[in-house]
């Protein structure tokens, strides 16, 4: 078996490589990398796999997790949970976000442990079950934040809404 260093979920260890860009585990990126699969062949007009790639992000911060992907990932949870957004326009809120800064600050990942992750998401048999596992778990990291909503709300309204 193997632990995660981002989400903490152990899995057994088929001796997969780590990502290059994750603080993640090998077996925790196959199973992104599955549960992606599965988002992108949906083809839905929401466009959940924004979601699940937000989620994943912002649950894996540390280590070589870059500053970006981990903010982008809390805009976009911020952005659906809060606001209400789909996938679609969360992926434009990133692109309009992306033009006017470039650079980010380091976030410290939460000291909490997450009880929800992609694995628990894999697990779910029906579409409707993994859509409802895939909110359960935006909705625990986004949660899970908690002590930087603040800053991702303005830095969110201020590059998104002011000129």
């Amino acid at each position: 078996m193997v632990v995660c260093p981002g989400c903490k979920v152990e899995l057994p260890d088929h001796q997969n490589d780590p990502p290059d860009r994750f603080n993640a585990s090998g077996a925790c990126w196959q199973a992104f990398s599955d549960l992606e699969s599965y988002t992108v062949s949906l083809r839905d007009p929401e466009f959940i796999h924004q979601h699940v790639v937000d989620t994943y992000a912002a649950q894996h911060a540390g280590g070589k997790t870059r500053n970006i992907t981990v903010i982008f990932g809390l805009i976009g949870l911020y952005l659906t949970m809060e606001k209400e957004y789909t996938g679609k326009e969360v992926q434009r809120a990133h692109m309009l976000i992306a033009k006017k800064r470039k650079t980010w600050p380091p976030l410290d990942p939460p000291e909490k442990t997450f009880h929800v992750t992609v694995a628990d998401v894999l697990r779910a048999n029906t579409d409707s079950e993994k859509k409802a596992a895939i909110h359960r778990w935006m909705t625990e990291v986004w949660e899970g934040w908690a002590d930087r909503h603040e800053w991702i709300r303005e830095t969110t309204e201020t590059l998104l809404f002011t000129s």
